[in-house]
């Protein structure tokens, strides 16, 4: 099974303290093991204050953008470091280079690419190019809701959500100031049109992703202990 994972950095990256990043390589090297692996890198809090400190000395966005990106790939070289001989030693800078690294057998651990895009949509644009099995985006939160839950605690979550459905949420999230969106539109939108197998669920327990990723690969009762998120299928 081909799997892309998108994780955000506010998960891989927050505090910047090591153990995250042993623990995601602990768990991708053990997926490894049976699936051809993908990993799309998020920038977190370091991205977000160089690009506000790159806005308050004059950037324009296209420029904060390109600053975004070197630390999502930051963010990558750590991973990979962690990962060791299990990792393809250099994030690739695009989709073909990506797609070309999968031939080495390693593990494959990429951060953005270009302006305007954010990591999780350059994981579903990822995932479409190379015809994944399974995409999952591993974020902050533990799937999909009706509404922004920090901001309506009465919200209630998806099991299981059409691609439609999920980009009809994301618009309405997204519409409203200060909300949080699990999933960004173009991603949405790119899930939509490919129709991939995607999973949104809460990233901060490596061990967890690694156990519902294997859950979806396998014909079995459901893991106990496993908290898959929300499954978007059409």
């Amino acid at each position: 099974m081909l799997v892309v994972l998108s994780v955000g950095g506010s998960i891989l990256a927050k505090d910047l303290k090591p153990e995250s990043f042993r623990a995601y390589a602990v768990a991708l090297k053990e997926l490894a093991k049976e699936n051809t692996v993908v990993v799309v890198t998020g920038g977190g809090t370091a991205a977000r204050d160089y690009i506000n400190v790159a806005r308050s000395v004059g950037c324009n966005e296209v420029e904060c953008d390109y600053i975004g990106i070197d630390i999502t790939r930051l963010n990558a070289k750590l991973l990979i470091s962690a990962l060791g001989d299990a990792a393809y030693p250099q994030p690739p800078h695009d989709y073909v280079q990506a797609r070309e690294a999968i031939s080495s057998g390693k593990i494959v651990v990429m951060g953005g690419v270009i302006p305007g895009q954010t990591t999780d949509a350059v994981a579903a644009i990822l995932a479409e190019y190379l015809r994944a099995d399974l995409f999952v985006i591993a974020t902050a939160v533990d799937g999909v809701y009706t509404a922004d839950p920090k901001q309506y605690p009465a919200a209630k979550k998806y099991e299981v959500m059409s691609p439609k459905e999920l980009v009809s949420i994301v618009m309405t999230i997204e519409m409203k100031a200060g909300s949080k969106s699990p999933v960004d539109p173009l991603a949405a939108k790119i899930i939509e049109r490919c129709n991939i197998e995607t999973i949104v669920m809460d990233g901060t327990d490596a061990q967890n992703v690694l156990q519902a990723i294997i859950q979806e690969s396998i014909v079995t009762e459901p893991l106990k202990g496993v908290h898959l998120g929300t499954r978007i299928r059409g």
